[in-house]
C-alpha cells in the first residue's frame, strides 16, 4: 500500500529497524510499536494525512491469508464475521474485534491494545476501511454503513472519509467501528462451502495453537478490553461472552496459572499506558474507558502500576514517546 501511494517501503521499513528476511517468514510477528513507527515514518514521508484513505487500495493490498479464504466460506456475512472475533489472533495478536448488536443492526468494531504509543489514526483508519472493504469483497455487493465512528478528532476536510467509507462520519466517539444494517449481515456469501469451510477451520485453529493464542488467558484480556468500556466486566459475563461456564473458565484460568482479577489488572494497564499516551483523554475518561466507577480508583491504581499519579505518568510517558520517536 506505501509503495501504491509512492513511498519507498524497502526505505520506511529498514528505517524502521524491520529485518528483511523476517517478513519472508510467514510465521513472523511483529512488536505493535515497531508497526505504529512505521505507520509515522511513512505518513512523514508521504506528507499527507489522508495516506491509505482509498477504498481501492483496502481492497486491492490487504490480504487475510487463511482467515480470508475461511471467511469467504462462510454462509452468510454475520457468520463470517463472527468467525473473524477468533480468527483475528492469527493476524494480529495486538489488535481486537467485534460484533455487537444495535437497534439498527450491527457495530463492528476494532481496536488495537498493548503498544505505548499511540496508534496514528491513519493505521486505524486503513483497517477500518480494509474491514468494510472484505465485507464487500465476501458479499460481492456494494454495501453503504448506516454510520462510521472514529475515536480521533476530526481533519480539517472530511470529504475524503466520507467518499471512503460512503456515509457521513463521526468524530471524537468512544469507539472506532462500523454500523452495517441486519439485511447487509443477512447477506448470503455466493462462495459458501461447507467442506472447505471445515478445513479452513482446522488450519487456523492449528495456527492459534502453534501462536500460542489459544490460551483462555489470552481470550480473557481480549474480551475484557472489550467491555471495560461498559464498566468493570464480571468474571461470569467475560465467561458467557467465550461461551463457557463460569466454573469452566475458573479451572482453565487455574489450568494455566492465572487468575480472573490478574489478568482484569493487568489489561487495564496495558490500556491505560495507551490512553495516557494520548493527550487528548482526560483523566475522567481514561477512567472512564478503564471501567472505574470514580476517578479515585483510577489514581490508586496508577500508582500502583506506575508508581506515580496518572498526570505525572502522562508527563513522563510524553518524555519517552518523543525519545522512541527522535531514535
Amino acid at each position: 500500500m506505501f509503495e501504491a501511494e509512492g513511498l519507498d517501503a524497502q526505505s520506511l521499513l529498514h528505517d524502521a529497524g524491520f529485518d528483511p528476511a523476517s517478513l519472508q517468514r510467514q510465521d513472523a510477528r511483529f512488536d505493535i510499536d515497531e508497526v505504529t513507527q512505521l505507520w509515522q515514518l511513512a505518513v512523514a514521508r508521504a506528507g499527507r494525512p489522508t495516506l491509505g484513505l482509498s477504498r481501492s487500495l483496502a481492497a486491492t493490498c490487504s490480504k487475510l491469508g487463511t482467515v480470508g479464504h475461511a471467511l469467504s466460506c462462510s454462509p452468510d456475512l454475520r457468520s463470517g464475521l463472527s468467525s473473524l472475533t477468533r480468527y483475528i489472533p492469527v493476524i494480529s495478536n495486538a489488535t481486537t474485534f467485534s460484533v455487537s448488536p444495535d437497534p439498527r443492526g450491527h457495530w463492528v468494531a476494532l481496536e488495537h491494545v498493548g503498544g505505548r504509543l499511540p496508534i496514528p489514526r491513519q493505521r486505524v483508519e486503513y483497517a477500518m476501511l480494509t474491514i468494510f472493504t472484505l465485507c464487500q469483497w465476501l458479499t460481492r455487493r456494494e454495501l453503504r454503513p448506516l454510520g462510521v465512528e472514529f475515536v480521533h478528532p476530526a481533519p480539517v476536510d472530511e470529504r475524503l472519509h466520507r467518499e471512503a467509507f460512503g456515509c457521513g462520519i463521526r468524530f471524537n466517539a468512544q469507539a472506532n467501528r462500523i454500523l452495517l444494517a441486519d439485511a447487509d449481515m443477512s447477506l448470503r456469501i455466493p462462495t459458501h462451502h461447507e467442506t472447505l469451510a471445515a478445513m479452513h477451520t482446522r488450519l487456523l485453529e492449528d495456527q492459534l495453537a502453534q501462536l500460542g493464542q489459544i490460551s483462555v488467558s489470552r481470550q480473557v484480556c481480549a474480551e475484557i478490553a472489550r467491555r471495560l468500556q461498559q464498566g468493570e466486566p464480571r468474571r461470569q459475563d467475560v465467561a458467557a461472552g467465550l461461551g463457557l461456564a463460569e466454573r469452566t473458565l475458573q479451572r482453565r484460568l487455574q489450568e494455566e496459572s492465572a487468575s480472573f482479577q490478574a489478568l482484569l489488572d493487568g489489561t487495564r494497564r496495558e490500556l491505560a499506558q495507551q490512553y495516557l499516551a494520548e493527550p487528548r483523554h482526560t483523566l475522567q475518561d481514561v477512567a472512564d474507558l478503564l471501567g472505574f466507577v470514580d476517578v479515585s480508583n483510577f489514581f490508586r491504581a496508577c500508582k500502583r502500576w506506575f508508581g506515580l499519579p496518572p498526570a505525572q505518568y502522562r508527563a513522563r510517558l510524553g518524555g519517552d514517546e518523543g525519545a522512541l520517536l527522535l531514535n
